[in-house]
């Protein structure tokens, strides 16, 4: 139980555990703004939803960086993988890298498909995973191994479409988010809202796989401790 108010919200007139339950409403769930602030009315809390939109940036933000500080373990099985993304009627690429259990390891936008685009995601891995991977998964696009020769990797590298599925599951909760937010309005939008939402949606990540009802129960609960940790505020409003 937190029984200190976290300094983060001090000076705020809404109690803490209504600012994380609306924060975490947004960036787990795809729901537009409105929604938030209706579900939020429903529980006779009136609150406006460019309030919603300013708690989202300030919080969201603080709760990505101290999830990303408690370092949570991954795999060693990168999956690789980008997807074309229309901001503002051109065409960008949206380049994700998840792990075996489905975690994202890093998420980058970049207007390229090319050699230098995945170098770039790469070395950006490299440094925040602090290790190379065991086993890299790609499609057949040939910059990957162009990129892996170039920074001398050793890694085994499998490039197959049918193996990649993992990574190109992974962009569909950004595709929902895309349609619920009607279209991307820039690329630092979208690289901004995924740096929230990508490791709030990681601290959460529950597989089903080979679990009893009860064992779910437990994780999720055990999720939901996570999230009062890291937010300050248990999520109850």
């Amino acid at each position: 139980m937190i029984t200190r108010p976290d300094p983060m919200y001090a000076g705020y007139r809404f109690p803490a555990a209504v600012i994380s339950y609306a924060v975490y409403l947004y960036f787990r769930f795809p729901l537009s703004l409105r929604m938030v602030e209706e579900m939020l009315a429903l529980r006779g809390i009136t609150v406006s939803h460019e309030t919603v939109r300013q708690w989202g940036l300030k919080f969201g933000r603080e709760v990505a960086s101290r999830i990303r500080q408690r370092r949570l373990a991954h795999g060693d099985k990168w999956h690789l993988d980008e997807v074309a993304i229309s901001i503002a009627s051109k065409k960008h690429y949206l380049w994700r890298a998840v792990d075996q259990d489905g975690f994202v390891l890093d998420v980058l936008v970049q207007s390229r498909r090319d050699k230098k685009a995945a170098k770039r995601l790469l070395r950006k891995l490299l440094k925040k995973q602090g290790r190379a991977p065991r086993v890299m998964i790609t499609d057949k696009l040939k910059s990957y191994a162009a990129v892996k020769k170039d920074l001398k990797l050793r890694c085994e590298h499998r490039q197959h479409k049918g193996l990649n599925n993992r990574a190109e599951n992974s962009h569909q909760p950004t595709r929902r988010r895309e349609r619920q937010m009607k279209r991307f309005k820039s690329p630092r939008q979208v690289q901004r809202f995924l740096s929230i939402h990508d490791p709030i949606n990681n601290l959460v990540h529950l597989r089903r796989d080979h679990l009893t009802a009860s064992e779910f129960r437990a994780a999720r609960a055990q999720a939901f401790a996570a999230w009062a940790e890291v937010a300050g505020a248990p999520l109850a409003a």
